[in-house]
């Protein structure tokens, strides 16, 4: 039997979004978010993130350091009271990338759905009965591109032009619900199940 995940955008939805997030000492874990997980994981939700992170295209920081990072992230959450995450994925291309080696059209960054069946493919899910939660239209288009149902987290950064991209946006795209936070999401996510 397949599982189901809840597929979570790091900046804006587990933590605010200070834009290029370089080290810990920025991270501020939104409130709210470690309940959330936690009600999430007990109803039988894979939590799995799935990233963008232009700060390996740009040069600021290695793919070792973002794993790092990602892992002190990870440990931010557990010490706050959310449960341990299933796993963490990020997409370290950009189509402008200052670093040649990552200026490619990948199948992984975001609008492309190539996180989120990695994700499925390794961990046995069902993408019909997953959701990605994000709070850009990106990670809406990333979801429903991989079958999912989608929530937009309304933190400020759904109004802001969609990220680059080597596809076409479709700013058509509507979510499957709107909120305002991960706490809202995952209410909307366990009633709805």
């Amino acid at each position: 039997m397949e599982g189901r995940a809840v597929f979570l955008d790091r900046d804006g939805v587990l933590v605010e979004d200070k834009g290029l997030i370089t080290q810990a000492l920025d991270v501020r874990i939104l409130e709210g978010v470690p309940d959330a997980l936690r009600q999430l994981h007990s109803h039988g939700y894979c939590l799995i993130v799935v990233s963008n992170q232009a700060v390996v295209a740009r040069g600021l920081l290695s793919e070792k350091e973002v794993v790092r990072l990602n892992e002190q992230i990870i440990q931010m959450l557990v010490d706050k009271g959310a449960p341990l995450l299933d796993a963490f994925y990020y997409c370290p291309h950009h189509p402008n990338a200052t670093l040649p080696y990552f200026r490619v059209a990948c199948e992984c960054r975001k609008p492309r759905p190539g996180m989120l069946f990695k994700a499925a493919n390794e961990h046995g899910l069902d993408l019909r009965k997953s959701i990605m939660i994000g709070d850009r239209l990106t990670d809406i288009i990333a979801g429903a591109r991989a079958g999912c149902r989608t929530v937009l987290v309304e933190s400020g950064a759904h109004m802001r032009m969609p990220i680059e991209s080597s596809d076409i946006v479709d700013i058509s795209v509507e979510p499957s619900f709107r909120c305002a936070s991960l706490a809202e999401a995952a209410s909307w996510i366990i009633g709805s199940a």
